[in-house]
């Protein structure tokens, strides 16, 4: 039945309804002439609006003889049905009436919710909601209403669930639309609630504000799965198309409320599945963020037309500046054909959580940016042109870093332990100051009732003139300083603490202490005990033990260990990061071996080890050994301490790819180093790792919280926002790092890097290149790998061999991860250049070499990935395409969502350069599906890819990667 079809059915009816009765036939007679099928309907709604008529009064009549025999409508008031006695009536609906209720047996409250008899009195239907209501009951899910009983009382049927605190999403919308990122909060908990009952073969079907409640403790709770299918009619066996229209007029009572919800399926009446859910929530999200439902109607024929015929106003309409992906989400879930809305809950729920994660990162970065309105000028290509003519300027800049507000509240128990001065006669007593304020450190981030900020974020504060306590206080995101000074002579030792309010520069407490150095480490706990109980916060017996332990007693072996310390907080992506590592292995062993019951020491060169191996710097067995000797040394000392725990996390994670031995591991680790930011982060390590992208960039996050300055960190979520080719927020991102470090070559080059990736456009990373180069040329040699891929898409032979020149002290370029070796790229761009036999002379080479590489690493799938690349230059096509899949093999997706896709994407360069096409684009196709380095950018201008040009497959997937707009 068509819309005009409805209109002309509602418009008769409600003209016959106006009439008196004895005058409907006459009027019938007039209006329907000829007309028998509208008639026959007409009549139809005629009869049930008189039937529902009666309903109406015998329910009044009755309801008013309840109320005089009673005195009130709360007749079940002091009565037990099961074994739950009634307290008081706190909510009634079209499914039912709750009551507060108190469980006799549990001890406990209850909302126990009485369901109509009329509802209950069908025993298929009721039999189908009691398994559906059991299996939700099983779900122990934090955002669905918690079932204590499904149950019955003589002929009472009732369901018994937890009482929740708050109010429902409806009440909260009487007092106008929410704020974008509260409503996608509200969002994200109900799609997580929905996907779990979906995930159990249960379907809400009345997704509705009346349906959700929102805590005071900002938990969501949807209730009432299951139980919209007491009120189903077998629809999908009896009902005609003309039926839904006789449903919405004669039960107005229960739909009202439901209609503005219901899905186009819904509607007609056809059969739904979840996703009805979807399209509810939808509806939910646009009345959210814009307080406006998106399909209205004066009459339920109205809103039902609306719902099957007419699109919502655009968000823009009532939002401004209304983010694209917010429109996206809302209109996917609100499409009138099923298929083409988000299949299952889990699909819309990380589609509403990546939007949510951006849009609380961006803000923080645009606060920063509106505080700093030249970090928006040098992105621009003018910029670049005159930074070489900015370079006094720069340093002044330098000074301006970015110092942004926190946009959360400063939690009162929160400190940030700044570093200490050397006051020693001998300056090379400064690792000696940095372990101290490093200790006192550690011994503050074992105590749960604190926040603690991370070692990595308060070392670029020295001390100085300069240092305001009241702008880091608010960078860090901390109340509350620790400042120090050290002065070191002979066997004594001075140490000077203070502990100051950073909101009011207010001195709460200071210390000196003039002992031998032997007693250094008494101190240290005297310290961070002092400063606890200045701050009122909450020590448990196991934390206490913990501050209490002695690193060791050999001050010899404590220096060598901070310096390897500081080594690796040093560690970034723009440093040396093998030369670093291999130091800080020496100097943790020297010190392990100065002290053979240096616990803390042992754990750092475990760390050390598994890193060098997992790096790719040195993946051998014996790497690998050394790191695994390191842990059992620590495992004999303090088998159950935190630290024990994070090594082996460490280790199992980039030793052995063991993610759910390493979870269990980090679990165990955060119950004594509750303020350890690694914690944080090596679990998004690890759920980047098995493809869990946005829980991966939440953890990230929260490391972030605890380390805001860590640059590393930041480098690793721009590399995450890199893969999930979300550029913009990668620029973002990195422009961060410059403003903590505006000299980080790395960042800079990261950011020419996106727009390569994101535009196909070499412009700006050709730019920063030359500018690096004229300005500070001893880097040359760090940016090698992006100078020659850069002048690769540039199809510039002269200066890809240039960049090798400068690429002399490093035995390969990387990319994706992949070790590409010097010969073999010299075979690359001399084939660039049609010189044949130079190219065969250098592949050759480079496969003497790679066959050796192998050998000492036969199970690494990036060795076996070149050697592959090399044997298809060779023209060795089955070869090549057997190591090319044994490197997938060996580095599944699965098992490595970072480094599978290059395997991927490898393969299809190999198919490529082999002749087998089809191959090959199958291959690009798997890898663009799923987050990897893989771009629009590179397809389009890297010479890999030459031999598939013109294949229209190939130009497609290229097409489908273009930036819109362009």
């Amino acid at each position: 039945m068509t819309p005009v079809q409805l209109q002309v059915i509602e418009e008769v009816f409600h003209a016959a309804v106006s009439c008196d009765p004895e005058e409907i036939g006459a009027f019938l007679d007039t209006r329907c002439a000829g007309d028998e099928g509208l008639r026959s309907k007409v009549e139809t709604l005629l009869a049930s609006h008189r039937q529902a008529e009666d309903c109406v009064e015998s329910s009044i009549s009755a309801l008013a003889a309840n109320i005089v025999a009673n005195g009130q409508n709360n007749s079940l008031i002091g009565q037990t049905i099961g074994h739950y006695q009634i307290l008081k009536r706190i909510g009634v609906g079209g499914m039912g009436e709750v009551y507060l209720a108190s469980d006799i047996i549990a001890g406990r409250k209850a909302a126990l919710k009485i369901l109509p008899k009329h509802l209950t009195s069908v025993a298929e239907r009721l039999k189908r909601f009691q398994q559906e209501a059991r299996a939700v009951a099983g779900l122990n899910h934090p955002n669905i209403l918690t079932i204590y009983e499904v149950g019955a009382d003589d002929s009472t049927r009732f369901i018994a669930s937890e009482l929740i605190e708050g109010e429902t999403l409806r009440q909260r919308l009487a007092r106008g639309r929410i704020e974008l990122v509260e409503a996608l909060e509200i969002a994200i908990q109900v799609a997580s609630a929905l996907a779990a009952t979906h995930s159990a073969g249960v379907v809400h079907r009345d997704v509705k504000p009346e349906n959700i409640m929102l805590r005071p403790d900002g938990y969501v709770k949807v209730l009432d799965f299951g139980i919209a299918k007491l009120g189903e009619q077998d629809l999908q066996a009896t009902m005609t198309q003309e039926q839904p229209v006789k449903l919405v007029e004669t039960h107005l009572g229960s739909i009202l409320g439901t209609i503005y919800y219901m899905s186009p399926d819904q509607a007609r009446g056809a059969r739904t599945d979840k996703r009805t859910d979807i399209w509810s929530l939808g509806v939910v999200l646009y009345e959210m963020t814009t307080g406006c439902a998106p399909f209205t109607g004066k009459t339920p024929r109205e809103v039902m037309t609306a719902i099957l015929t007419t699109e919502p106003q655009p968000l823009r309409n009532y939002i401004a500046r209304a983010p694209g992906e917010l429109q996206h989400v809302v209109s996917k879930a609100l499409r009138k054909n099923p298929g083409e809305r988000y299949q299952n809950a889990n699909e819309m729920l990380e589609a509403v959580k990546a939007l949510h994660h951006r849009l609380e990162f961006t803000a923080e970065l645009e606060h920063s940016a509106a505080r700093h309105p030249w970090l928006r000028w040098i992105r621009s290509p003018i910029a670049l042109a005159l930074a070489v003519l900015a370079g006094t300027l720069g340093l002044a800049l330098s000074l301006y870093w970015l110092r942004s507000p926190r946009t959360s509240e400063i939690p009162e128990k929160s400190i940030a332990v700044l570093p200490f001065e050397n006051f020693s006669d001998n300056k090379q007593n400064s690792h000696f100051a940095d372990g101290i304020e490093d200790e006192i450190l550690i011994d503050l981030a074992k105590i749960a009732d604190l926040k603690v900020i991370s070692r990595t974020s308060v070392m670029q504060y020295k001390s100085g003139p300069a240092r305001n306590l009241r702008e880091i206080g608010r960078e860090l995101g901390v109340a509350h300083v620790v400042e120090g000074s050290v002065a070191r002579s002979g066997n004594r030792v001075r140490i000077n603490a203070q502990l100051i309010d950073a909101r009011n520069d207010r001195h709460l407490w200071g210390e000196s202490y003039d002992r031998e150095v032997s007693d250094v480490f008494t101190i240290r706990t005297e310290i961070a005990k002092t400063i606890a109980a200045q701050l009122r916060v909450k020590i448990s017996p196991a934390e206490e033990q913990a501050i209490e332990r002695v690193p060791t007693n050999d001050l010899n072996a404590f220096d060598l260990y901070t310096r390897g310390k500081n080594l690796l907080l040093e560690t970034t992506l723009s440093s040396d990061a093998k030369a670093d590592l291999l130091q800080a292995a020496e100097l943790l062993n020297q010190a392990v071996a100065g002290d053979p019951s240096f616990f803390e020491a042992y754990c750092e060169l475990a760390y050390t080890n598994d890193s060098l191996y997992f790096s790719g710097y040195d993946h051998t067995s014996a790497r690998l050994a050394l790191a695994e000797a390191a842990f059992q040394a620590a495992f004999r000392l303090h088998p159950e301490a935190g630290e024990t725990h994070l090594a082996r996390a460490w280790n199992l994670y980039s030793g052995y790819l063991d993610y759910d031995g390493a979870f269990a591991e980090l679990e165990r680790a955060h119950q004594s180093l509750p303020n350890d930011s690694r914690i944080f982060q090596l679990s998004g390590f690890i759920q980047r790792r098995q493809g869990r992208w946005e829980e991966s960039t939440r953890n990230l996050e929260r490391a972030l919280g605890l380390d805001p300055r860590n640059v590393y960190l930041l480098q690793q979520i721009a590399i995450s926002y890199d893969y999930l080719r979300r550029y913009a927020d990668e620029e973002l991102i990195l422009d961060r790092v410059l403003t903590i470090m505006p000299d980080d070559i790395d960042s800079k080059i990261g950011r020419g890097w996106a727009e390569l990736n994101w535009h196909a456009d070499t412009r700006p990373l050709h730019q920063m290149i030359g500018l690096i180069r004229s300005t500070n040329p001893a880097a040359m040699s760090r940016v090698a790998d992006a100078w020659l891929f850069c002048a690769l898409c540039e199809r510039d032979a002269d200066s890809a061999r240039e960049a090798l020149v400068f690429a002399e002290e490093k035995p390969h370029v990387s990319s994706d991860n992949v070790a590409l070796s010097r010969l073999f790229l010299q075979g690359v761009i001399a084939r660039m250049t049609n010189d044949d036999a130079k190219a065969q002379s250098a592949f050759t080479a480079a496969r003497a070499e790679q066959e050796r590489t192998i050998q000492a690493q036969p199970g690494y799938g990036p060795a076996m990935c070149l050697l592959g690349l090399i044997d298809a230059s060779l023209g060795r096509k089955e070869q090549a395409l057997r190591e090319a899949r044994r490197a997938i093999e060996l580095l599944p997706v699965q098992k490595d969502a970072i480094n599978g896709p290059a395997m991927i994407k490898y393969l299809s360069v190999v198919a490529a350069w082999v002749g087998e096409n089809n191959l090959a684009c199958k291959q690009i196709e798997s890898a663009i599906r799923s987050p990897s380095f893989l771009s629009y950018g590179q397809l389009k201008l890297l010479p890999f890819w030459d031999p598939l040009r013109g294949d229209p497959r190939f130009e497609k997937i290229v097409a489908s990667l273009a930036p819109k707009g362009n």
